[in-house]
């Protein structure tokens, strides 16, 4: 049988490594075709690929057929097998070499997680627990995921127990993580599985119908749950199995690995990655299969090539610069009181059910178009408490205090977004119940909450933030009246 092999298969020469000037990193790449991976390649340098392809393998690269031969048939003979790199990436001895190598230290070494100790004879309450952890996970350390995974399971130990819970008690539980869309997924995904009898999805696909469940994620559920035999491919199993064979391509081109490996050596390989070949600083020496890695041995070879220069560094999306005025409400129950703190409630305002931070609760906030001095920030602002919720300055509040209190930056993952921060202490002219009620039909929902609800609720870290800002500005002007004048001017 003859066998048409890739480039991408092969050690070369360091002349004609990644980082050399006669030939792009795109020669090692996945998914390029025979010989389609170079930019700009001499004629002579063709000719070293094909004696150097040919002296390891004793075949020569095979010409791409013309067009005449692709319209007569555009499938292999039955004599010719034509492997790709997923077939053809690691020979069945090396495979068989690592997987030993990489479940042994996975038995000695691995981390010791809540997750993982779910009883294997449960594959159900397993298969929550697993989607469970791998949606915390998602852009989030594991050593922050342990404590709200412990939390979660104490409160919802099963998929049932978390389809009665309502989008509120979620979000509180969720609180600190971020990206706050995850968990509303799990909620909606746990209410199709009981909606549909309650029986959790085995397979890749039935997984994949579940709301908030993607390939990968469905992967990990089926491979570790159900011993289903599928790849999980994450960014850390990419980065190992690229410096394994020496890829140098995108880590986040789906088409860089696929591999159909399950269980315990999909745990295996993520937790290496994880672990030991992290990103920028990887443990070579301790590795189970350092003497299989072809990053290192090319690094060894040539000290111009690092390690980490596989796989390559996926390009950035450019953030978004964004501009926020919050300001902190803050409603006095008794005019004339002095005790701020102990009669006092704040104005909270529910974010839309769609977009950035759905149906969570923030302070009254409005989008700048830019940089905004103070004045051009109060007149937003003013304008939003006016027409959301009825509260016209001088005519039915009165305002106790106004303070601009400073801002900071908050970073989402697309979006650097600058924070002004403003306290108003206002009382109400009137009966502030009857003012509030007549808002009640409109749009926007919103409550008014004490200290004690306030530490409770489900807010945001940016929320939480802005709130222990105003907190801070008001116990340094408080401590710095109560001191010596002559402290004060020290």
């Amino acid at each position: 049988m003859s066998v048409s092999f890739k480039l991408e298969n092969y050690h070369f020469p360091p002349a004609l490594n990644p980082k050399s000037s006669n030939c792009c990193g795109r020669l090692l790449t996945s998914n390029q075709g025979s010989g389609s991976g170079c930019c700009s390649m001499s004629g002579g340098v063709k000719n070293e690929i094909e004696e150097y392809t040919k002296q390891k393998t004793g075949f020569r690269r095979k010409k791409k057929p013309t067009k005449e031969r692709k319209r007569r048939g555009s499938s292999p003979s039955k004599r010719e097998a034509v492997v790709d790199i997923e077939d053809i990436m690691f020979s069945v001895d090396n495979v068989q070499i690592i997987r030993a190598s990489l479940l042994e230290w996975y038995d000695r070494s691995r981390r010791d997680l809540p997750w993982r100790r779910l009883d294997k004879g449960e594959p159900e309450t397993r298969a929550y627990g697993v989607w469970v952890s791998e949606i915390m996970l998602q852009q989030t350390r594991v050593q922050t995921v342990v404590h709200y995974y412990n939390r979660w399971m104490i409160k919802w130990p099963t998929v049932q127990h978390l389809s009665r819970a309502s989008l509120e008690e979620v979000n509180e539980m969720w609180a600190g993580l971020g990206y706050y869309r995850r968990a509303r997924y799990l909620l909606e995904g746990a209410k199709m599985i009981v909606k549909e009898g309650g029986r959790f999805p085995k397979t890749v696909s039935t997984l994949r119908k579940i709301a908030g469940i993607g390939e990968y994620t469905a992967g990990a559920i089926a491979s570790i749950a159900f011993d289903e035999v599928v790849p999980v491919v994450d960014g850390n199993v990419i980065r190992v199995i690229a410096r394994l064979k020496a890829i140098s391509g995108n880590p986040k081109d789906p088409k860089l690995v696929k591999q159909v490996w399950p269980g315990d050596f999909n745990q295996a390989l993520m937790e290496l990655g994880a672990t030991l070949c992290t990103p920028t600083n990887p443990s070579c020496s301790t590795c189970p299969v350092f003497d299989h890695c072809e990053a290192l041995s090319i690094s060894k070879h040539d000290n111009s090539i690092l390690v980490t220069d596989y796989p390559a560094k996926g390009i950035k999306t450019k953030q978004r610069h964004d501009y926020s005025a919050v300001c902190v409400v803050e409603i006095l129950d008794n005019q004339g009181t002095s005790e701020l703190e102990q009669s006092s409630r704040f104005l909270l305002v529910k974010r839309p059910d769609e977009g950035l931070l759905a149906g969570l609760w923030e302070f009254p906030s409005v989008l700048l178009d830019g940089e905004a001095d103070l004045n051009t920030r109060r007149e937003s602002i003013n304008s939003h408490l006016s027409k959301c919720f009825g509260l016209e300055l001088k005519k039915n509040f009165e305002i106790v205090i106004r303070e601009d209190v400073g801002d900071f930056i908050h970073v989402f993952t697309h979006i650097r977004l600058k924070i002004y921060v403003e306290h108003l202490v206002l009382c109400l002219k009137g009966e502030g119940s009857e003012l509030f009620l007549k808002q009640e039909k409109k749009s926007i929902l919103w409550r008014c909450v004490d200290n004690k609800a306030m530490s409770s609720m489900g807010l945001t870290s940016s929320v939480r933030k802005t709130y222990a800002m105003v907190e801070k500005f008001q116990a340094k002007k408080t401590s710095s009246r109560a001191l010596p004048r002559k402290k004060q001017k020290a």
